[in-house]
């Protein structure tokens, strides 16, 4: 009897444990939630204007564009040609590819620079002798042989626009604390399956509710690792790339931000690119994603709550770098659950206000969060939305237990190497056609 009563005490209080943290995420996104419908009711736009100072053509800077790229045969040609295609001074537009390939990727990449060479374009092909810091190593290299004062950066499978850089810079230019511009990303192959579909309707939520919302609201938003030009001397300020985290890209941010920058968020014109088309790949995605929140957090957290930051703006960024903490709660949360009924012999009826309270917290948050920007870029039907909002919560389940070990082993002071996500669905170097104008 002792037993069962301290197995069933490590049970509730684990369950307790995780709820209060799936309470913690989900107040977050709640409370963003509500900011947009404060914001729709007092008429707000859903974009907040950026500054476009008109600048003379003689004016432009130097801007430095990287693809960093590994094993992306499929993709390596046309990311090539669609950052040659930008609109921009040639004479000031540099290219570099960051190219850590061991298969025909950059033999096509030759092939494809030197067509690009014969026309004028300057364009690096960099390869390093390993890979050490994988995606940030590759970048802060690339930094060792250029001075452009401006540095794209876009993953091998996104296709800005022509005039991506015409729209962005001018922001980015006339506000000397800013250390990055981020655009909005696009999918062009979320229509391909169920997968891509959820995938589609949680990464508009993050982009067109998260993203822009923490912009305009002066919180921390982080880059998203691709369409996003940096202004390099935040990059310096902030100490460089750092290959200590496999989310490089929130690194960086939250250390620019500490020194005293801040970002921009651009709603339009929108980068397209790609998501996972397969469950495995996007499963690999989503844990290197989640291990480097949990690196970033170990790392970074005491260095926000020591800055002088406000208490808001603290919390703010607290709920940003540990959002990712959803995952190792909603297993714990689940097996908790399952435990503890089955220590009572299958009867749920003393955890049903927890079981009510989690499903009221998911669909609150699953209908707050992507509903809007699903009627707002015209995604598709009503029913098609309700269809794929009904995948949401199996799949985060699924992905909660699947990553949930190697998570916590991250928390405990683990690493993991750097892992890329396979995509082979090459995409049209033009913008897909649903922009919005949020001005």
């Amino acid at each position: 009897m002792v037993f069962f009563d301290l197995l069933t005490l490590i049970c509730e209080t684990s369950l307790a444990i995780s709820v209060l943290g799936l309470l913690f995420v989900g107040g977050g996104f709640i409370t963003l939630i509500g900011i947009n419908l404060v914001e729709r009711a007092a008429g707000a736009p859903w974009g907040r204007p950026l500054p476009a100072p008109v600048l003379a053509e003689a004016d432009l800077p130097h801007v430095l564009v990287q693809i960093p790229v590994f094993n992306e045969s499929e993709m390596v040609a046309d990311a090539l040609r669609s950052a040659a295609a930008l609109d921009w001074p040639r004479d000031r537009l540099h290219i570099q590819l960051l190219d850590d390939s061991l298969d025909e990727t950059s033999a096509i990449a030759a092939r494809v620079i030197g067509e690009l060479h014969e026309q004028g374009f300057d364009v690096l092909h960099l390869r390093r002798g390993d890979r050490s810091g994988y995606k940030a190593g590759a970048l802060a290299a690339g930094l060792l042989h250029s001075d452009a004062p401006y540095v794209g950066v876009l993953d091998v499978d996104f296709r800005p626009p022509a005039h991506w850089l015409r729209a962005v810079m001018p922001a980015l230019i006339g506000d000397p604390r800013a250390s990055f511009v981020q655009s909005r990303c696009e999918f062009a192959n979320y229509r391909t399956n169920w997968l891509t579909r959820a995938q589609g309707l949680m990464l508009d939520a993050h982009f067109t509710m998260e993203q822009a919302t923490r912009f305009r609201a002066g919180w921390l938003f982080q880059f998203n690792g691709t369409s996003g030009v940096w202004r390099r001397s935040a990059i310096s300020a902030a100490g460089g790339w750092s290959s200590d985290s496999l989310c490089e890209d929130l690194d960086l941010t939250v250390r620019a931000e500490i020194a005293g920058w801040h970002g921009l968020f651009a709603m339009d014109p929108p980068v397209p690119g790609l998501v996972p088309d397969e469950v495995r790949h996007w499963r690999v995605q989503q844990r290197r994603w989640s291990n480097g929140f949990v690196q970033v957090a170990r790392k970074l957290l005491k260095a926000v709550w020591t800055s002088d930051w406000s208490a808001r703006r603290k919390v703010s960024a607290t709920f940003l770098i540990l959002i990712q903490t959803f995952y190792p709660c909603m297993a714990i949360a689940s097996a908790s659950l399952l435990a503890c009924i089955l220590i009572r012999g299958g009867d749920p009826a003393a955890y049903l206000p927890v079981i009510d309270l989690i499903a009221v917290l998911i669909a609150v948050v699953a209908i707050g969060m992507t509903l809007a920007p699903y009627l707002l870029l015209r995604r598709g039907s009503l029913a098609r939305y309700l269809a794929t909002l009904a995948s949401l919560t199996p799949l985060m389940i699924y992905i909660s237990l699947s990553n949930a070990p190697s998570i916590l082993k991250t928390v405990f002071g683990a690493t993991e190497t750097w892992t890329r996500t396979p995509k082979t669905r090459p995409i049209p170097a033009i913008a897909p056609t649903d922009q919005i104008s949020p001005y």
